[in-house]
């Protein structure tokens, strides 16, 4: 059982339906929110809260119900995806998703009704924990809570269909996690450059997406959905990918140039040679079937496989970096 709990969130295991019979609930609810995807969400709050006790204000307790509700938020999305685009019809007919993992509705896994109490369950512990942050910390915590609520039911469609998937992610990943957890945790506290420091890491999430979007772009031109890769073409999407990894770095640079934050953060540039390497897949168009020696089972996950795992590595070398920066800055001085 907690064999399953710890695959499931290192990978998206392929199972059939009489695996899935033998699995128990947890594992169940784990693999239907393709829960390997969390590590970039739990990421994101612990660094908002690292950020928090730099600045000497840490409330554990609204720490971890922050982190918990923001990683059942994504839970919840990542469930209502499926249930939008397979309502929309979109992963009929062995589309991409339903070749990469499990689909829970597209494999007859989990009946509608079954489905939908994963969503309400899922979707109320996240609303549960805003609200109770909320009367903990003030009414102001409530936009965060409204603009959670906005790209959890609204990312799927529209966003995602009008090439603003991706935006979101950005605004998600960076101001909305990081500098949320960091509001009310800080106890309803904000700094500008908090927000700065989020977009270096949100970006990394938004890599992902567009390497997930870009190895789907012609299934999701085909059927109508127009995610930014589908809209830009597959070359420019790989180079806007590497350019944000550029940015990072650059980012990353400018707040130890301007003193906004220590030296130890140049700890992310050790994954330069794993930047390397991106340059290397990602200046190449996607090949069509796997190529020689690439690992068979994660086909027809590529570029975002790629993606992943370097958001992964630069994660957390940042979150090293900023934990070393605080050590130095509250009892160096």
């Amino acid at each position: 059982m907690i064999k399953m709990w710890i695959k499931a969130l290192k990978v998206i295991p392929r199972i059939s339906l009489e695996e899935w019979g033998d699995l128990d609930i947890i594992s169940r609810w784990l693999v239907a929110t393709r829960a390997a995807v969390f590590i970039m969400t739990a990421t994101a709050g612990v660094i908002g809260g690292l950020l928090a006790y730099r600045m000497g204000s840490l409330n554990w307790a609204v720490f971890v119900a922050a982190v918990v509700g923001i990683v059942f938020a994504h839970a919840t999305n990542n469930l209502l995806n499926d249930l939008v685009d397979y309502r929309k019809g979109i992963d009929h007919n062995n589309y991409y998703r339903s070749l990469y993992g499990p689909h829970p509705l597209e494999h007859g896994f989990l009946s509608k009704k079954a489905f939908m109490n994963y969503i309400y369950i899922s979707g109320a512990v996240a609303l549960i924990l805003g609200l109770l942050i909320t009367w903990k910390v003030g009414l102001p915590t409530l936009w965060l809570v409204g603009a959670g609520l906005f790209f959890l039911l609204f990312y799927t469609w529209p966003l995602k269909y009008f090439g603003l998937g991706e935006l979101s992610v950005i605004i998600v990943w960076g101001p909305l996690m990081i500098g949320g957890t960091y509001f009310v945790v800080t106890g309803g506290h904000w700094d500008n450059w908090v927000a700065l420091v989020s977009l270096v890491y949100a970006l990394g999430p938004t890599t992902v997406l567009l390497g997930k979007h870009t190895d789907k772009l012609p299934e999701d031109k085909a059927k109508g959905v127009r995610t930014l890769p589908v809209i830009l073409g597959e070359k420019p999407t790989r180079y806007l990918t590497l350019s944000f990894w550029l940015m990072q770095y650059a980012l990353v640079l400018y707040l130890v140039l301007s003193h906004q934050l220590g030296y130890a953060m140049l700890l992310v540039f050790i994954t330069v040679p794993d930047f390397v390497k991106m340059v290397k897949v990602f200046s190449h168009p996607r090949p069509a079937e796997a190529p020689e020696g690439y690992d068979k089972s994660a086909w027809p996950l590529y570029l975002v496989a790629h993606a992943f795992e370097f958001n992964r590595k630069f994660g957390l070398w940042f979150m090293l970096g900023l934990i070393i920066e605080i050590a130095m800055f509250k009892f160096l001085g």
